[in-house]
């Protein structure tokens, strides 16, 4: 698929919140935007925070400058970037009227599943993932937690019952890991395939 084709896509929406693996998210945006998918992406404070934590990268969650969080070569491409504060209950993601390919909440921090398994809709995020649920479009949680409480779990069960998909950011050792990089792009790869995105990121199972 070129990049043509991948735009005229519906959109896909990105929620990054406040658990440890915002590499993850990081990653996925730069694979989303080389595939040429346009994306809503939305960032509560406490992902900002965890971002500022683990990549010692400061960003304002109400205007993020993406240049701090994506590779330079795409400056062409943050224009396909919508950004969404995370209490703005008037962003069109918040309404199934508009029409998205998909939603993705990574890394997704055990508040924002509890929210989203509850449909206590608190903000933009969980509103967001309610529409996409009730719409039976796709919903990729990406949990980063362990171990993990019975309350989680039942959460989680919960959500998969809904309509979600759990992938956690478990990554896998067989596809010839060399570095943390290689971890990072199995979950990534994961999540594209999900979606029906085209990449090229790992080694699949019995290929040479």
């Amino acid at each position: 698929m070129n990049i043509g084709e991948s735009a005229s896509r519906p959109p896909l929406v990105l929620a990054i919140t406040g658990a440890s693996g915002a590499v993850y998210a990081t990653r996925l945006l730069e694979m989303l935007l080389r595939s040429g998918r346009d994306v809503h992406l939305t960032i509560s404070p406490s992902g900002a925070a965890v971002i500022k934590q683990e990549l010692g990268i400061a960003i304002d969650p109400e205007r993020p400058d993406l240049t701090k969080l994506l590779p330079a070569d795409l400056a062409e491409q943050l224009g396909r970037v919508t950004c969404h504060h995370h209490d703005d209950f008037m962003s069109p993601i918040a309404s199934g009227s508009f029409l998205t390919g998909g939603m993705v909440v990574c890394p997704c921090s055990g508040s924002t599943l509890s929210g989203i398994a509850h449909a206590a809709s608190m903000n933009l995020i969980q509103r967001a993932a309610d529409v996409h649920l009730k719409e039976h479009r796709k919903l990729i949680l990406v949990p980063r937690e362990t171990p993990l409480s019975v309350l989680q779990i039942e959460n989680m069960h919960r959500a998969a019952q809904a309509g979600a998909v759990i992938l956690p950011a478990m990554p896998g050792w067989y596809h010839g890991v060399k570095s943390v990089h290689d971890l990072i792009d199995f979950v990534v790869a994961r999540i594209l395939d999900q979606l029906e995105v085209p990449h090229e990121l790992m080694r699949r199972w019995g290929t040479p």
